[in-house]
Protein backbone atom coordinates (compact mmCIF):
# COMPACT_ATOMS: atom_id res chain seq x y z
CA UNK A 1 0.00 0.00 0.00
CA UNK A 2 1.32 3.70 -0.92
CA UNK A 3 2.04 6.23 2.00
CA UNK A 4 -0.41 8.31 0.39
CA UNK A 5 -4.06 7.56 0.52
CA UNK A 6 -7.34 9.23 -0.75
CA UNK A 7 -10.79 9.40 0.52
CA UNK A 8 -12.44 5.90 0.32
CA UNK A 9 -14.37 7.46 -2.36
CA UNK A 10 -15.98 10.01 -4.47
CA UNK A 11 -20.01 10.52 -3.69
CA UNK A 12 -22.35 13.54 -5.27
CA UNK A 13 -25.06 14.54 -2.12
CA UNK A 14 -28.65 14.30 -3.55
CA UNK A 15 -28.50 17.99 -3.62
CA UNK A 16 -26.05 18.32 -6.73
CA UNK A 17 -26.57 17.39 -10.10
CA UNK A 18 -23.16 15.58 -10.05
CA UNK A 19 -21.67 17.71 -13.12
CA UNK A 20 -17.75 18.41 -11.47
CA UNK A 21 -17.63 22.11 -13.09
CA UNK A 22 -20.66 23.17 -10.73
CA UNK A 23 -17.89 22.85 -7.67
CA UNK A 24 -16.42 26.10 -8.95
CA UNK A 25 -18.96 27.78 -9.17
CA UNK A 26 -20.69 29.44 -5.94
CA UNK A 27 -23.26 27.51 -5.30
CA UNK A 28 -21.44 24.58 -4.52
CA UNK A 29 -19.15 23.12 -2.03
CA UNK A 30 -16.53 20.52 -2.71
CA UNK A 31 -15.42 18.78 0.62
CA UNK A 32 -13.08 16.26 1.78
CA UNK A 33 -15.15 14.88 4.99
CA UNK A 34 -13.59 12.75 8.26
CA UNK A 35 -14.23 12.13 12.11
CA UNK A 36 -12.93 12.99 14.80
CA UNK A 37 -14.30 10.86 17.75
CA UNK A 38 -18.63 10.53 16.78
CA UNK A 39 -18.40 13.79 14.70
CA UNK A 40 -18.43 14.07 10.87
CA UNK A 41 -16.31 17.08 9.70
CA UNK A 42 -15.27 18.25 6.50
CA UNK A 43 -13.11 20.79 4.70
CA UNK A 44 -13.03 22.98 1.38
CA UNK A 45 -11.21 19.93 -1.17
CA UNK A 46 -9.36 23.32 -2.96
CA UNK A 47 -7.57 23.39 0.30
CA UNK A 48 -5.96 19.73 0.54
CA UNK A 49 -2.85 18.87 -0.59
CA UNK A 50 -2.22 14.86 0.13
CA UNK A 51 -4.09 13.00 3.20
CA UNK A 52 -1.28 10.59 4.37
CA UNK A 53 -0.88 7.69 6.69
CA UNK A 54 0.38 9.00 10.31
CA UNK A 55 4.15 8.90 9.98
CA UNK A 56 6.33 10.10 12.60
CA UNK A 57 6.49 13.48 14.20
CA UNK A 58 9.14 15.27 15.38
CA UNK A 59 8.25 17.40 18.49
CA UNK A 60 8.81 20.71 18.51
CA UNK A 61 10.03 21.93 22.30
CA UNK A 62 7.56 25.01 23.44
CA UNK A 63 5.54 24.55 20.82
CA UNK A 64 1.41 25.03 21.30
CA UNK A 65 -0.14 21.57 22.87
CA UNK A 66 -2.17 21.34 19.82
CA UNK A 67 0.87 21.58 17.77
CA UNK A 68 2.21 17.65 18.06
CA UNK A 69 5.19 18.36 15.69
CA UNK A 70 6.49 18.90 12.51
CA UNK A 71 6.63 16.62 9.45
CA UNK A 72 9.20 16.44 6.44
CA UNK A 73 7.37 15.59 3.12
CA UNK A 74 9.33 15.80 -0.03
CA UNK A 75 11.78 18.51 1.53
CA UNK A 76 9.29 20.55 3.24
CA UNK A 77 8.89 20.90 6.71
CA UNK A 78 5.62 22.03 8.10
CA UNK A 79 3.24 21.69 11.66
CA UNK A 80 1.30 19.47 12.51
CA UNK A 81 -1.90 20.01 14.29
CA UNK A 82 -4.34 17.43 17.00
CA UNK A 83 -7.51 18.48 15.91
CA UNK A 84 -8.59 16.21 18.48
CA UNK A 85 -6.85 17.89 20.98
CA UNK A 86 -7.54 21.68 19.54
CA UNK A 87 -11.57 21.06 19.87
CA UNK A 88 -11.17 19.62 23.35
CA UNK A 89 -11.90 15.63 22.12
CA UNK A 90 -10.49 13.13 24.54
CA UNK A 91 -7.54 11.36 23.31
CA UNK A 92 -7.19 8.00 21.97
CA UNK A 93 -4.39 5.65 20.53
CA UNK A 94 -3.95 5.97 16.61
CA UNK A 95 -5.17 3.36 14.71
CA UNK A 96 -4.61 2.22 10.73
CA UNK A 97 -7.68 4.42 9.97
CA UNK A 98 -6.03 7.50 11.75
CA UNK A 99 -4.57 10.07 8.67
CA UNK A 100 -2.94 12.91 8.42
CA UNK A 101 -4.71 15.89 6.09
CA UNK A 102 -2.34 18.37 4.62
CA UNK A 103 -3.95 21.72 4.13
CA UNK A 104 -2.63 24.21 2.31
CA UNK A 105 -4.36 27.79 3.26
CA UNK A 106 -2.86 31.50 2.80
CA UNK A 107 0.34 30.39 1.45
CA UNK A 108 1.00 28.04 4.32
CA UNK A 109 0.55 24.03 4.83
CA UNK A 110 0.04 22.22 7.95
CA UNK A 111 -1.22 19.02 8.69
CA UNK A 112 -4.15 18.23 10.80
CA UNK A 113 -4.46 14.59 11.97
CA UNK A 114 -7.83 12.95 12.34
CA UNK A 115 -9.31 9.96 13.10
CA UNK A 116 -10.54 8.94 8.98
CA UNK A 117 -11.18 9.92 6.22
CA UNK A 118 -14.08 9.31 4.59
CA UNK A 119 -14.60 10.72 0.96
CA UNK A 120 -15.06 13.39 -1.61
CA UNK A 121 -18.97 15.54 -1.17
CA UNK A 122 -20.45 17.84 -4.04
CA UNK A 123 -23.31 20.12 -1.83
CA UNK A 124 -25.30 22.51 -2.87
CA UNK A 125 -24.46 26.10 -0.70
CA UNK A 126 -28.03 26.13 -0.10
CA UNK A 127 -27.81 22.92 2.41
CA UNK A 128 -25.12 24.86 5.00
CA UNK A 129 -27.25 26.42 7.99
CA UNK A 130 -25.05 28.90 9.93
CA UNK A 131 -23.56 27.24 13.17
CA UNK A 132 -25.25 27.48 16.18
CA UNK A 133 -24.62 30.14 19.17
CA UNK A 134 -24.12 27.41 21.41
CA UNK A 135 -21.68 24.60 19.97
CA UNK A 136 -20.40 22.17 22.85
CA UNK A 137 -18.05 19.76 20.37
CA UNK A 138 -15.98 22.84 18.88
CA UNK A 139 -15.53 25.73 19.11
CA UNK A 140 -18.15 27.68 16.73
CA UNK A 141 -15.66 29.95 15.45
CA UNK A 142 -13.93 27.45 13.34
CA UNK A 143 -17.30 26.36 11.80
CA UNK A 144 -18.25 27.92 8.73
CA UNK A 145 -22.02 25.67 9.11
CA UNK A 146 -23.33 22.76 9.46
CA UNK A 147 -24.75 21.10 6.51
CA UNK A 148 -27.38 18.49 6.59
CA UNK A 149 -27.18 15.47 4.70
CA UNK A 150 -29.38 12.20 4.53
CA UNK A 151 -29.97 12.04 8.37
CA UNK A 152 -25.99 13.49 9.14
CA UNK A 153 -25.03 16.36 9.99
CA UNK A 154 -21.64 17.78 8.88
CA UNK A 155 -19.55 20.20 10.76
CA UNK A 156 -17.81 22.78 7.56
CA UNK A 157 -14.72 24.37 9.04
CA UNK A 158 -13.52 27.58 8.78
CA UNK A 159 -9.95 27.29 7.27
CA UNK A 160 -9.34 31.08 7.25
CA UNK A 161 -10.42 31.15 11.09
CA UNK A 162 -8.56 28.38 12.00
CA UNK A 163 -5.48 29.18 10.08
CA UNK A 164 -5.25 32.22 11.99
CA UNK A 165 -5.78 30.95 15.63
CA UNK A 166 -2.97 28.61 15.50
CA UNK A 167 -0.77 31.41 14.42
CA UNK A 168 1.60 28.93 13.34
CA UNK A 169 4.47 31.70 12.96
CA UNK A 170 6.88 30.44 15.88
CA UNK A 171 6.29 26.61 15.32
CA UNK A 172 7.09 27.21 11.17
CA UNK A 173 10.68 28.95 12.45
CA UNK A 174 11.66 26.93 15.02
CA UNK A 175 10.19 23.18 12.48
CA UNK A 176 12.89 24.66 9.70
CA UNK A 177 15.74 24.75 11.70
CA UNK A 178 14.84 21.07 13.09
Amino acid sequence: MSDQDTPDSTQNSTATSGNPDEALTGDRLQLVTFDLGEESFAVDIHAVREINRLIELTRVPNSPPEIVGVINLRGKIFPVVDLRHKFGFPETAHDEHTRIIVLEFGGRETGFIVDRVHEVLRIDRGVLDPTPEVMSSVDADFIEGIAKLEGRLLIVLDLERLFSVLNLTETDAAGEAA
